[in-house]
């Protein structure tokens, strides 16, 4: 009855001329069978647009905050569905692999920099997310989970901690013998949103992302090619 309803080029008096046609006609069936049903079909695309929203503003936020920063990107424009950033030359670091202890001493510098704006950035975890420069610099891009947090509560603090880890933890894999004794005891202390990450969180994403969606690790860093 379902495939009759929804077919009526094939099994009615409609006629389609072309697939599109017929696709559009299938999806003004279904739509109209949802509202019958009291659904509202765009109801899902409406709040994915206002997530996308919400998610575009906080950014614009968050690089309006950290205009005056060296080593993040500038904010060029603000769009009703997108923003227009300054595109900053580097090698992702998990090409790059930095091993001189400059470019971590200069990472920390940019670190307490932010935080300084009261910004966290929430994503350092992932290497493509740090840059090497031409310089050698360390640069942080990629800020769309970024939180600007004005008071400086006890979530802030905590993500700023996190952030800290992260950066450790890249240096612990491509120079632990650079690491100080200070160092070592913050990364041997994860925080308790780490630890519920690593433990319930984690496990169900990887199974998602990795067994069901067949994404390797770092996807989307090849987005940004080696020689742009």
């Amino acid at each position: 009855e379902k495939l009759v309803r929804r077919h009526p080029h094939v099994f009615g008096d409609s006629k389609a001329d072309n697939l599109g046609e017929s696709q559009d006609r299938w999806n003004e069936i279904k739509a109209a069978e949802k509202r019958a049903r009291g659904i509202d079909p765009d109801s899902f695309w409406k709040r994915l647009q206002k997530k996308h929203d919400e998610m575009l503003r906080r950014e614009a936020r968050v690089l309006a905050a950290v205009a005056e920063l060296d080593g993040v990107p500038d904010l060029i424009a603000v769009h009703h569905d997108r923003l227009e950033r300054q595109y900053i030359e580097g090698t992702p670091m998990h090409h790059a692999r930095p091993q001189e202890a400059e470019y971590f001493r200069h990472a920390l510098r940019l670190l307490r920099r932010l935080h300084a704006c009261d910004v966290v950035h929430n994503d350092l975890a992932k290497e493509p997310n740090l840059l090497v420069t031409p310089k050698g610099e360390a640069t942080f891009i990629d800020f769309q989970l970024a939180l600007h947090a004005p008071r400086r509560g006890r979530l802030f603090r905590v993500l700023a901690h996190d952030d800290l880890r992260h950066v450790l933890k890249h240096k612990r894999t491509y120079c632990p013998e650079l690491l100080t004794n200070r160092e070592r005891r913050i990364l041997a202390r994860p925080s308790l949103a780490s630890k519920l990450w690593m433990r319930i969180i984690k496990p169900p994403y990887l199974f998602v992302t990795r067994v069901l969606l067949g994404w390797a690790d770092r996807e989307g860093a090849s987005d940004r090619g080696e020689h742009r």
